[in-house]
């Protein structure tokens, strides 16, 4: 099994806005302007076309998968970076609990200090309080 399927499965839910097990053009749009880059309705009805496996004008989670799973090792890569910078917040180059927690009420998934404390005492080898960018990837491939 794909070590980022639980990652995929629970941003398809979070983008699914309507609940109906499929994601429609305005609903990826939305997701691309959440993590900070610009998509038009154009483009997005594109990528879903691009990888429509039924022609309902939807992508269903396979599809999902298929979209977010296209690329290289090398973007896959770059786009971890990318979320890691979105994660850490304060320059300091690791993701503190204040920083994990901001980041989470931005995607809508509310956390206490405590439990970002929590979160991040699961994947801190080093055992500082910290995640660094080693320690993030590890956390995003379990």
């Amino acid at each position: 099994m794909e070590v980022y399927q639980k990652q995929y499965r629970r941003l398809f839910d979070r983008l699914d806005e309507n609940g109906d097990g499929k994601i429609s053009a305005s609903e990826l749009q939305q997701c691309v302007h959440l993590i900070g880059k610009d998509m038009s309705f154009d483009e997005a009805k594109a990528a879903v076309a691009a990888h429509d496996s039924d022609d309902d004008g939807l992508m269903d989670f396979d599809d999902f998968v298929r979209l977010v799973d296209d690329g290289t090792e090398e973007e896959k890569a770059r786009e971890l970076k990318e979320a890691f910078r979105m994660y850490e917040m304060e320059g300091c180059g690791c993701i503190t609990p204040e920083s994990l927690q901001r980041m989470l009420d931005k995607l809508g998934e509310s956390r206490t200090i405590d439990e970002c404390r929590g979160m991040i005492a699961r994947y801190d080898i080093n055992g500082d309080g910290l995640l660094n960018f080693d320690e993030f990837v590890i956390m995003m491939s379990s």
